[in-house]
């Protein structure tokens, strides 16, 4: 509200001053057109002028640069809607003096003078707004010396008025130089454009017409207030000149210089550029820090991979971690930053009873840069918190600084979220394995495991408006690495997968919740099998140590359109119900497993296939324990006897189908105690 009130405040005042404007310059300019004295300086429009600026300069600082809930597209239209704005007023100006016609009124030098005024007034509005606009684009990722120098070029511009007010005649040698200086400094700060690098495809298009436009309304704008200028020639008598103003013309050099090279850098970045990219590098660089976590047996060298990878990610000064130990005691670990420096703003944010940072509340993070402001002795301005969450139980705070007020973005305050979630599972994990090495160690561990890798597990699977599912999963009594899930990426698109990850005990386990991150991350991007699993793979390789893969099969079903896309990667075939043919037969396509191979050549491994689904037809995915079970005199279950199986319940729902397979299961087995996992994954399609 105060905010709102200070805007319509200052807008109210630009007002006036343009008007006292208008005022002063005709009084003076009729008084000096018949020969008489005028009664006002010829100084007092200039200071006018430049207090309007001044108005309106704060006007749209309060109105951009604080609003904190415009992204670059809402930055850009409120540019193209000022510009807009102020070129409709400007043309409706000219056709009115067009249907007046030649008339003494439109010859009239005191009108052409009020039109000038009108389109100065319009001009500078639009420029204000734009050189607002533009500064919250440049310092979208700021650094110290963009900072200072934004603020030198600032400061600059706003002590050229005094300049302007009042001609001061030893200053005037050194105009050109003084112009050439703003000009060379905004050719330097045009160059930051690392905004340009988060916006989509479309976005990109939209900000290109913006620009288009505004680039014209500007230059239209410029070109009709010099026109009018140049129409009154030495009736002009007052001196207020927009082209010889230092400020509007530096404004207007700096607006369009940064408006043209946004539109270049916008348009060379439109065909390769993508978010998705740096987003599956932040995934992959999560999964290198789980890797590396396991291999730590220190405590504190795992918290400091924490921290110094944190601090990297987000291009933060310092940082610390607080944790809470198994034994309830408090823990600080810090980056680049003393114990006693952590604890002076802990407590002094405790002392101004600020919430979401100590206490953990479900706010969770906050940027509280302004709470640091009044922290005297402290060398930093911005802190984002981040509470770690470990299966729903706080355990800890990591607290990222910086030295530069409002230091933190949107963007990385993801970032943060994302990391925070990886570090509450990865010092569980290590958690886990102190605890397996204490008590018992093998048995323990993989007691552990086993619990660890169920919690993967989906609770629920995403069930689909034409189609059912049902999901079994047994561990034998050594832990492995079986893994089953579904995402419904949109009404329309539903994701399954079915893996099993190489090797026993927590290591399948540890690479089984690397397959769940990297299933989630990638799956809701709505791609296809084979884009997923090149991905998929390289992603892994950075994580599984050589000699280790994860078979795997990855479903897209389109209810839609009635089909399904899928890829197989080394994963067993497929058995596969066709109510139309009522025939059972298996999905045998090419596919090497993830990880086996460590390069760009995995892509022609990968074959992806497409078929259309009719109500009654059954998918039942699996993994190589059921097939592989055993009975007592050695003999396998075998394909054909699961084909054999599925045809004797092919009418029946998922439920019933996996009840009645593991119950054969164990009835051929012969035994309750398995030597291998149990994994099925049943889709059954209905009208």
């Amino acid at each position: 509200m105060r905010t709102k009130a200070i805007t319509r405040l200052l807008f109210t005042l630009a007002v006036l001053m343009w008007l006292a404007l208008v005022f002063t310059d005709l009084s003076i300019s009729f008084s000096l057109s018949n020969g008489l004295r005028p009664e006002i300086a010829s100084w007092v429009p200039k200071v006018i002028l430049n207090l309007y600026i001044v108005l309106l300069f704060y006007y749209y600082r309060y109105k951009i640069e604080r609003d904190e809930s415009l992204n670059f597209i809402d930055l850009l239209w409120r540019v193209f809607a000022t510009g807009l704005i102020a070129t409709v007023f400007s043309l409706v100006l000219r056709f009115l003096e067009y249907l007046i016609g030649g008339t003494k009124l439109t010859s009239h030098f005191l009108y052409q003078e009020f039109t000038y005024l009108i389109n100065l007034g319009l001009m500078v509005s639009v420029l204000l707004c734009a050189f607002m606009a533009w500064k919250r684009l440049i310092l979208y990722q700021k650094s110290k010396w963009l900072i200072r120098l934004w603020i030198a070029f600032e400061y600059g511009m706003m002590i050229s008025l005094i300049y302007n007010s009042f001609s001061f005649p030893f200053v005037a040698q050194y105009y050109e130089f003084i112009l050439g200086l703003f000009v060379l400094v905004g050719l330097v700060l045009s160059g930051n454009m690392k905004w340009v690098a988060y916006l989509n495809f479309r976005q990109k298009w939209t900000g290109l017409l913006l620009l288009l436009l505004t680039i014209f309304y500007l230059f239209y704008i410029f070109l009709t207030s010099g026109s009018i200028i140049n129409s009154l020639g030495d009736q002009h008598i007052v001196g207020i000149d927009h082209t010889y103003h230092i400020f509007i013309l530096s404004l207007m050099i700096f607006v369009s210089l940064y408006s043209i090279f946004s539109f270049l850098v916008i348009l060379f970045n439109l065909p390769t550029t993508s978010v998705f990219e740096q987003k599956l590098e932040e995934v992959v660089n999560f999964q290198r820090i789980s890797q590396s976590i396991q291999t730590e047996q220190n405590e504190e060298s795992v918290y400091n991979i924490l921290l110094e990878t944190s601090v990297s990610t987000v291009f933060a000064d310092a940082a610390w971690l607080e944790i809470t130990g198994n034994n309830e005691q408090h823990r600080i670990y810090t980056y680049e930053i003393s114990d006693k420096e952590a604890r002076d703003i802990i407590e002094h944010l405790a002392k101004r009873n600020v919430k979401g940072l100590l206490d953990q509340s479900p706010d969770k993070t906050r940027n509280l840069s302004k709470h640091l402001a009044s922290l005297k002795g402290s060398r930093f301005r911005s802190i984002l918190a981040y509470p770690i969450y470990v299966k729903g139980e706080n355990i800890g705070t990591l607290a990222l600084l910086k030295e530069l007020p409002e230091g933190f973005n949107k963007e990385m305050n993801k970032i943060v979220s994302t990391f925070a979630n990886q570090a509450g599972i990865s010092i569980e994990n290590f958690r886990l394995m102190e605890e397996a090495l204490q008590n018992e160690r093998y048995k323990e561990e993989l007691k552990i495991a086993k619990t660890v890798q169920k919690s993967l597990l989906p609770q629920m699977l995403d069930q689909g408006k034409d189609f059912e599912v049902a999901a079994f999963s047994e561990s034998a009594d050594e832990v492995g690495g079986d893994y089953y899930d579904t995402l419904k990426i949109n009404e329309n698109q539903t994701a399954l997968i079915i893996a099993d990850v190489s090797g026993k005990g927590t290591t399948a386990a540890f690479h089984m919740s690397q397959m769940k991150g990297i299933f989630h991350s990638l799956a809701q991007g709505c791609m296809d099998p084979n884009e997923f699993m090149i991905r998929a793979n390289q992603a892994l390789i950075h994580c599984l140590e050589r000699g280790s893969f994860i078979s795997a099969i990855f479903f897209l079903i389109d209810s839609e359109h009635k089909v399904v896309k899928y890829a197989r990667a080394g994963h067993c075939p497929v058995l596969y119900y066709s109510k139309k043919d009522d025939n059972t037969f298996y999905l045998k396509d090419k596919g090497v497993a993830l990880g086996m191979v460590r390069n760009h050549s995995y892509k022609e491994f990968i074959q992806q296939k497409e078929f259309a689904y009719s109500a009654g037809d059954i998918m039942l995915l699996y993994t190589d324990g059921i097939t592989e079970a055993k009975n007592q005199r050695n003999e396998q279950f075998g394909n054909d006897q699961l084909a054999e199986v599925l045809a004797e319940v092919k009418d029946k729902d998922p439920k019933a189908i996996q009840d009645f397979l593991i119950k054969r299961l164990y009835e051929f087995s012969g035994t309750d105690n398995i030597d291998d996992d149990y994994t099925t994954l049943i889709v059954r399609f209905k009208s």
